[in-house]
């Protein structure tokens, strides 16, 4: 790749990639391959010319270390686009450290088609007026800050843009290509998954990233894995170039004779990096070849005058890029004097000029290395500068831009107030978790500044604070914060201040398992608010009637009442509408049932605009779905908990993270375990690690539990957060019971089961409601053993099974005086307990039961499988049940019958310990009568034929636009329903039975 002209402005196809040189390339070195392959796949041409093609891709997914070519290559992409009649827009990510400014590329898109397109920018902002919020006016620093309860309809903002888009592609078809998406910030990361996810009809979107930045826990590592799993979406890795194609850009570059020492010395110092390639061939030019990449770097700025180097390194300390108002303002400099500076900065490639007026560095390197090499207090007094600047209104910038500054200039109080802002700006688009690296870092700066902030709130930051955390999913830190603020609160501090303190941290105990109680810290909270305004003690008796509702129906509904009563005296609305939700499932006297109340409560709160409290009824209407066994009800309400969350920019809050979960639970018992694993899959989506490791744990069930896969290691790394999650160590400890299981290892089952209550108990209560799960298992497990063990073994046991019988009744028992909790789950586990605990008995021959003893508490087991409807509880009791029939000698037509249904689940669900357990018992299929019709469903004949035909499941997923986990789902209910052990049987079966 050479660049062989620059000009004073773009293309002459009106290309409009700012931060991108203005090139004319006669050789794209090395690159001819990966260009032909966008350009084909995207449709922008076809190999065989200019032609347009048809895209076999509607996104690309640009990858490369820093300096491989990315940008270069891009730029040939937009000129052959532009050559072909389309349109381009291009928007940067830049690296603005800590200080994300949400949607930053797409405001720069924005800015670009309002400029380029008004009457099409027009019509769109008309129609969606909040997109008009991220115009890049419209982000510059104000006396006014936007407020949360202005924020941005996250939903809205997704939907506006892909208007805009395909208003846009109405003309011509557009090509939008986001730059180093490894500097994106969560929101728009966020929103490159949406235009991934939904595509626009005549858009291609391309987005570069590097892949040298993307460390283990680079939130971009996992959402490429995630986008490179959506249909259309496709993926280009740039590699170094080879040692021929170095050299052929080496004699390009400096077509003069060079010796092949110097040949040898920049082909081996590349390593194949283009951009290294042009260093070190300017640096030979000069007679200098560094000896470190940092000397290769900083070569250039030794050949330029000293005004043009202070421009430069001006430009350093500016960021990525900087508009010419703000450098003429920090350089003060005269308009001829910076002018020239800059000609000569771009006229040795050390900078590059947009039409925007921006300048910027020709590689990113360049600028690292730049301000890398300036002196302390240089870099101190520049950054000191740029503060003057904007904060005098000399220049535009925004309050992310301002908060950098100051921070790295040392001036505290400017980086607190830029700090707020830039949180509260945040917040109003629905970034929470950029807003609360805003507060942090603005707290941070309170409690290291020496001299107090006028009308700078500590205690009111720290709650702004906590709230965000808690919105973005970090609960355990809105703790910490809030623990922190308590701690220096002074003995004689007001009582209000520790009372808002104390109420905040109650809100959050109560969302995350903790030692500390949020029922004793919400009553403090109380007694210190009594004669606090209205509005104070209102929220501190909602908090506690929240913390007492789990356990305290009766005094949580009397607390809730009162506060409600004194929200409505004071026309405290959102207080009330928070009320209403947490009364709804509290009040048998409002006559309606739970879930008409925490519905009315979800559409009162969805009116009034707050998300938080409508997430709560929500998720609560859901989980009363689920306790009552409503499985699809609550698969629905959890699903709209979901999409209302990814509209309020609170995915990962806690209401919608758990829901995620319980979600994925209860799509797990309906046998869709496929889409359970897909739901839970939140690869490059950088949850909360407390969620992360939760969601990992229900994916191990599936595998390891039900499916019977072998990842030991994970699970063993599972254990790592059972101590600070009793949800986790539930989850994965049941994943761990189902294997030992399987291997007829009841010691070790025993083992896992003490492990799971030791690191439960401390974090909830000694008689946990999936204690009775858990020990029910254990006993499965120890009935598994049974027949391989001695009489001497089997008697040795009878003490640990009575000891599970013990903890399972001290269950039953502690639970017996709530009635809500006796669902049909809870109904299934008992029936399942009674029956495990015989079969045991019957197969160790310890006190055996009879015979139709036996039977009758299995079948029992069975009804309430059924009657909650989990395929696979219901798969495994039957499969027990059939080796119970048959060990007791009951019918064989009865006992085929049941292995039959059980075999059938479990080859559906891939279940593979219960299709070895009924092998064991010597259970065999029913032989098909001449009777017998199999019935396929149109998509699994199509599956089938396609099978016939050998195609693998990908070849399938492929041609039937649908994925792979989703073709072997089909193939295995064929196999089930075929009562096949294979495709190749599967088939045949098919032929002889006219099926194909």
């Amino acid at each position: 790749m050479t660049r062989t002209a620059i000009g004073p402005h773009m293309s002459d196809r009106q290309d409009t990639m700012s931060s991108v040189p203005a090139l004319r390339t006669t050789d794209l070195i090395g690159r001819d391959a990966e260009l032909e392959q966008l350009t084909a796949q995207l449709g922008i041409r076809t190999s065989g010319g200019d032609r347009d093609g048809e895209p076999t891709a509607r996104a690309m997914l640009l990858a490369g270390d820093a300096g491989v070519g990315k940008t270069r290559v891009l730029t040939a992409l937009c000129d052959a686009a532009l050559g072909a009649g389309w349109q381009v827009v291009v928007g940067h990510c830049l690296d603005l450290a800590d200080s994300s400014l949400p949607y930053l590329p797409f405001s720069e898109v924005l800015g670009r088609v309002v400029a380029d397109h008004p009457d099409v920018a027009a019509r769109v902002l008309e129609q969606h007026p909040t997109l008009a919020r991220l115009q890049p006016g419209r982000r510059i620093l104000s006396s006014e800050t936007t407020s949360g309860d202005q924020a941005l309809d996250r939903g809205n903002v997704y939907d506006a843009f892909g208007d805009l888009l395909s208003a846009v592609a109405e003309q011509a078809p557009l090509l939008l290509v986001v730059e180093d998406a490894h500097w994106a910030d969560e929101s728009t990361r966020d929103m490159l998954s949406f235009l991934f996810s939904r595509p626009v009809p005549g858009v291609s979107l391309v987005v570069s990233y590097r892949v040298d930045d993307l460390h283990r826990r680079h939130p971009l590592r996992r959402q490429v894995a995630e986008w490179m799993r959506l249909r259309g979406v496709d993926r280009l890795q740039l590699e170094p170039l080879t040692d021929d194609a170095v050299r052929r850009l080496v004699r390009a570059l400096h077509p003069t004779t060079m010796s092949e020492a110097e040949y040898v010395s920049i082909v081996d110092r590349a390593e194949g990096n283009p951009f290294f390639v042009e260093e070190l061939v300017g640096a030979a030019w000069s007679g200098q070849v560094p000896g470190e990449l940092a000397d290769v770097l900083l070569v250039h700025l030794d050949r330029l005058d000293e005004t043009t180097r202070q421009v430069v390194r001006i430009v350093s300390v500016a960021g990525r890029q900087v508009s010419h108002a703000l450098l003429a303002a920090v350089s003060h400099l005269g308009a001829a004097e910076l002018e020239a500076a800059l000609r000569t900065a771009v006229d040795a490639h050390v900078l590059v000029a947009s039409r925007g007026g921006t300048y910027a560095f020709r590689h990113a390197l360049l600028g690292e290395a730049v301000y890398d090499d300036l002196l302390p207090g240089e870099r101190m007094r520049l950054h000191a500068d740029f503060v003057a600047a904007l904060a005098e209104g000399r220049a535009v910038g925004t309050a992310a831009e301002l908060a950098q500054h100051a921070r790295r200039a040392d001036d505290r109080p400017v980086a607190i107030r830029a700090s707020i802002e830039a949180g509260e700006e945040a917040l109003a688009v629905g970034g929470p978790s950029e807003a609360a690296t805003h507060f942090l870092d603005a707290l941070e700066l309170l409690d290291t500044t020496r001299t107090p902030v006028a009308d700078i709130d500590s205690h009111a930051l720290a709650r702004r604070c906590a709230d965000a955390l808690v919105a973005s999913g970090r609960v355990p830190k809105a703790v910490k914060v809030l623990r922190a603020r308590l701690a220096t609160l002074p003995a004689d501090a007001p009582r209000t201040d520790r009372g808002q303190l104390l109420t905040a941290l109650a809100s959050a105990l109560m969302l995350t398992d903790t030692t500390e109680s949020p029922t004793e810290t919400a009553a403090e909270a109380v007694e210190l608010l009594r004669d606090a305004p209205p509005k104070l003690l209102a929220r501190a008796l909602l908090v506690q009637a929240r913390s007492l509702s789990g356990w305290h129906a009766d005094e949580a509904r009397s607390i809730a009442l009162q506060a409600l009563e004194l929200a409505e005296r004071h026309d405290l609305t959102s207080l009330a509408v928070e009320l209403h939700a947490t009364i709804a499932g509290l009040d048998p006297s409002a006559g309606t049932s739970p879930a008409a109340g925490w519905r009315a409560a979800a559409d009162r709160a969805r009116r009034a605009g707050l998300i938080e409290p409508e997430l709560r009824a929500l998720y609560l209407l859901g989980r009363l779905h689920q306790d009552d066994g409503d499985l699809d009800a609550a698969i629905e309400v959890y699903g709209e908990v979901l999409a209302r969350s990814e509209v309020g920019g609170m995915t990962w809050s806690p209401y919608a993270a758990e829901a995620r979960l319980l979600l994925a639970v209860a799509l797990t018992h309906q046998g869709r375990l496929d889409e359970a694993w897909e739901l839970l899959d939140v690869t490059g989506q950088n949850p909360p690690m407390v969620f992360e490791w939760l969601f990992f744990a229900q994916q191990m069930l599936i595998t390891i539990g039900i499916r019977g896969d072998t990842h030991s290691r994970a699970l063993e790394r599972l254990r790592d957060y059972w101590g600070t999650d009793g949800l986790t160590a539930i989850v994965s400890g049941s994943a761990e019971l189902m294997r030992a299981t399987a291997a007829g290892d009841a010691a070790g089952a025993r083992k896992v089961y003490d492990d799971v209550v030791a690191s439960v108990v401390p974090l909830w209560h000694e008689w946990f409601q999936a204690r009775l799960r858990l020990s029910t298992l254990v006993v499965g497990a120890f009935a598994a053993a049974a027949p391989r063990q001695s009489s001497d073994e089997r008697a040795a046991a009878a003490a640990g099974v009575d000891r599970m019988m013990a903890d399972g009744a001290r269950v039953i028992d502690f639970y017996a005086p709530y009635d809500g909790s006796h669902g049909p789950e809870y109904r299934m586990w008992v029936a399942r307990r009674t029956a495990e605990h015989l079969r045991w008995r019957w197969l160790a021959q310890v006190e055996p039961p009879r015979a139709d003893e036996l039977v009758d508490a299995w079948r029992a087991a069975e009804e309430t499988a059924v009657a909650y409807g989990s395929v696979p509880e219901l798969a495994q009791v039957r499969v027990r049940l059939a080796g119970v029939l048959r060990a007791t000698g009951d019918a064989a037509a009865v006992a085929r019958k049941v292995a039959d249904l059980a075999r059938e689940a479990a080859h559906a669900i891939g279940a593979r310990p219960m299709l070895a357990e009924l092998t064991a018992q010597g259970s065999a299929p029913s032989p098909p009568s001449a009777g017998d019709e199999v019935v396929l469903t149109p998509r699994e004949s199509e599956v089938l034929a396609l099978v016939a035909e050998g195609r693998t499941n990908g070849e399938i997923g492929k041609q039937l636009f649908i994925s792979t986990k989703t073709v072997s789902v089909h193939v295995s209910n064929v196999l089930a329903k075929l009562d096949a052990a294979s495709r190749t049987e599967a088939v045949a079966v098919a032929r002889r039975r006219g099926l194909l």
